[in-house]
């Protein structure tokens, strides 16, 4: 049997594009998944590539800017393999404000509202316009997919990885399926890592709701509060518009169930601001685990401790957003190149280990 170069446990938006990377770089890889590829967090994302978002972590802005302008190379990479086009549904995000910026530059008053979107109900808000995009991760996850059946990448569904042991040259990878050595291994295994590492990550729930649009309202950009955001899918051949409403944020474990009452909170939140959402019809609801760190930066390095070990994990909200640099900065690391960012604040050294 011939053993890779790399194993990576976890098949999401994280594992698979780090799997193309290194598989262009001409290394042999095999991807572990407990379930299904792309069936958890990755296609339960809204989509927003929200570089600009004022509620993330400052340190979290150059490794996003640096993920928005590999994004380009991404798509076309994955259309060159597999032929399918994702294209991005929207452009422009109309972000509010909270209280303590309502006087940055560029926010836009009640008259603009009303001139870009009658039926904005703004309120006690403050928007600003972002140039930002957005993508369906559905669409992504399929051709993501698709490129890497495209590939000699080793993809394995339905084996998850129990334990690892590294030795000088390699690392032993134990799975419900088998055992495997590799000279590398990387955890991509999002808020499962929970149950695997002691770095601080954990999942945090998030249910959401998709809605029908009627024609007579043409929504064609994200609306985003601290508490709810609405995104639009716009190019969807054959199929009605609709939105995707958003989220909650929640410490429930892995549980991933969808209750009603927390959808309807959801759904009043939104006609707050667009109040023809107020009775928009269901199309679907459902319910994914981000993973969260304490200080809501990913884990992108070495595991501590461990020889021929990485971790790739932690990416919250952000994961869409993300998944190009991830790729290509941890292929840096693993291959010893430099590193086109500097990566200390996502050290998976930085939180002090759990006590024994």
């Amino acid at each position: 049997m011939q053993h890779p170069d790399i194993c990576i446990a976890g098949a999401g938006i994280i594992g698979l594009s780090l799997a193309l990377e290194l598989h262009h770089r001409g290394l042999r890889v095999t991807v572990f998944d407990r379930g299904n590829p792309l069936a958890e967090a990755s296609t339960a994302a809204a989509g927003m590539l929200a570089a600009s978002d004022p509620d993330n972590p400052p340190q979290l802005r150059p490794l996003a800017d640096l993920s928005l302008e590999l994004y380009p190379t991404f798509l076309e990479r994955l259309h060159s393999l597999c032929g399918m086009r994702v294209p991005f549904h929207t452009h422009t995000t109309l972000q509010s404000l909270s209280h303590h910026i309502t006087t940055a530059a560029g926010a836009l008053t009640t008259n603009d509202l009303t001139h870009l979107l009658p039926a904005l109900v703004p309120r006690d808000h403050r928007f600003i316009l972002l140039d930002e995009h957005s993508l369906a991760p559905r669409e992504l996850a399929a051709a993501l997919l698709a490129a890497i059946k495209a590939t000699s990448i080793d993809l394995r569904a339905h084996a998850a990885v129990l334990s690892i042991q590294s030795h000088p040259d390699s690392i032993e990878v134990h799975t419900t399926t088998g055992v495997l050595h590799a000279a590398r291994f990387v955890d991509c295994t999002g808020a499962w890592a929970a149950t695997t590492s002691s770095l601080g990550v954990t999942p945090k729930k998030g249910q959401m709701l998709s809605v029908s649009l009627p024609s007579s309202f043409p929504l064609h950009f994200v609306v985003r509060t601290p508490d709810i955001y609405i995104v639009p899918r716009t190019t969807i051949p054959g199929a009605a518009v609709h939105a995707i409403i958003g989220a909650t944020v929640e410490d429930a474990g892995f549980d991933k169930t969808v209750h009603p009452s927390d959808i309807a909170r959801l759904r009043s939140l939104a006609a707050t601001l667009l109040p023809v959402l107020s009775d928009a019809p269901e199309l679907e609801s459902w319910a994914g685990l981000r993973p969260a760190t304490p200080d809501g930066l990913p884990l992108l390095g070495a595991f501590p401790g461990c020889a021929h070990h990485y971790i790739a994990t932690g990416h919250y909200r952000n994961g869409i957003l993300l998944a190009p640099v991830t790729a290509l900065l941890m292929t840096q690391t693993i291959m010893g190149e430099p590193v086109s960012l500097d990566l200390s604040p996502f050290s998976p050294t930085r939180f002090p280990a759990p006590p024994k």
